[in-house]
């Protein structure tokens, strides 16, 4: 697909700021904050660009392609859509939009269970190639039963989530009212006024909803009963007793994300998973803990000839990318910037983002003479 974005937007800053007028308070600080005082919401991203390349500019060069291969599949840039929860509030309809231009552009989109669309219309929407990111149900029948769901949605690859043992402490979503259980306030009331635009389209798409636990749902949940319901189903903390089963029902390909260490990197390998995503949640867990980049370049080191080790948390742009797969990374994820880009421009927000930061990474690998993604690595800059 030709890479078309608007230029009143070229780079993720622009998109964020657009993004901040156009949807209430209480959906961007979801979307924007981390936990606690943003420590390691900031460590992620300034860390990572502290990373520098080496160009060499006398080398023959005959193009950078920006394909590369994953599990088998050929997508067309290094990079791929990360899971977020609750993406309809945000923006109505927002992870439609993002399957479809993920899809259009060929790159993965990875479903949240706790996002606003459904396995099947993922599925449909992508023809199958949707990634599906699995939060671990306390009940083995529910856990079979979306595990079975997604198996007959074709979805190429289970991402099991390990690094939500306990829900984020987040104050902003506190004052806001998005803790569980959640509640509607006056203040946010008054929010949703201001924004006109956003509001209209919440009425034409309706009030989000947990689309895929839907079935599981008592129906005509308050919000009160809806945050027991959340904290009933759900039990976030991983182990050996739990993932052994899900590799043994899973055919696919597993990815475990959340890893920031050799142990649960050993484990993950033990235990017969395919791929590692390396990931602190986008700095929504621990504040006390590691940014992503830290970690990533010695397990990329010492384990990447034995699992896939992906990259998520603090990768904004096209240059981040860049240092990303440098450290090792042999893929990467990002959340945030495709939601800017849908809070942003709507229903161009999802071709509009994957073709900014393609036309941004293009521009990297075309600078440092890397033709190919795999070759990265090699215009590291070590200290």
């Amino acid at each position: 697909m030709a890479n078309s974005f608007d230029t009143r937007y070229p780079s993720i800053d622009d998109l964020r700021n657009k993004a901040k007028q156009r949807i209430p308070k209480f959906a961007f600080e979801y979307l924007d904050g981390g936990c606690n005082e943003d420590v390691n919401l900031h460590r992620n991203t300034s860390e990572l660009r502290e990373v520098q390349l080496k160009p060499k500019y006398l080398k023959d060069h005959s193009g950078s392609s920006l394909k590369t291969k994953l599990f088998g599949i050929e997508y067309d840039a290094p990079f791929g859509i990360a899971p977020l929860g609750l993406q309809g509030l945000m923006w109505p309809n927002a992870p439609e939009i993002l399957a479809k231009a993920a899809y259009q552009h060929n790159i993965p989109f990875i479903l949240s269970t706790v996002t606003t669309t459904s396995i099947e219309r993922a599925s449909e929407l992508t023809e199958g190639k949707a990634w599906f990111q699995l939060y671990h149900p306390t009940e083995n029948r529910l856990r079979d039963d979306i595990i079975k769901r997604a198996e007959a949605a074709e979805c190429p690859v289970l991402v099991i989530l390990c690094d939500v043992p306990t829900f984020g402490f987040r104050p902003r979503d506190i004052r806001n009212g998005l803790a569980m259980p959640p509640k509607m306030s006056l203040k946010n009331i008054i929010q949703v006024l201001g924004r006109p635009n956003w509001a209209l389209q919440t009425l034409k798409h309706g009030q989000p909803n947990f689309e895929t636990l839907k079935p599981y749902m008592p129906e005509g949940l308050d919000l009160k009963q809806l945050g027991k319901f959340m904290d009933d189903t759900f039990s976030g903390r991983l182990n050996e007793e739990k993932i052994k089963p899900i590799r043994d029902m899973w055919k696919g390909k597993l990815v475990l994300k959340g890893v920031a260490s050799e142990y649960d990197t050993e484990e993950a390998i033990r235990l017969g998973l395919d791929g590692i995503i390396v990931s602190n949640h986008g700095g929504r867990q621990l504040d006390a803990g590691e940014s992503t980049i830290k970690p990533l370049n010695s397990l990329a080191a010492k384990y990447g000839d034995q699992i896939e080790v992906m990259m998520d948390s603090g990768i904004r742009s096209g240059p981040d990318v860049a240092r990303a797969m440098a450290s090792g990374a042999k893929f990467t994820f990002m959340g945030r910037s495709f939601m800017y880009g849908v809070s942003a421009l709507g229903k161009k927000g999802g071709d509009h983002t994957i073709s900014l930061i393609k036309s941004e990474l293009q521009q990297v690998m075309e600078q440092i003479c890397c033709e190919n993604t795999t070759d990265f690595p090699n215009h590291l800059i070590t200290k």
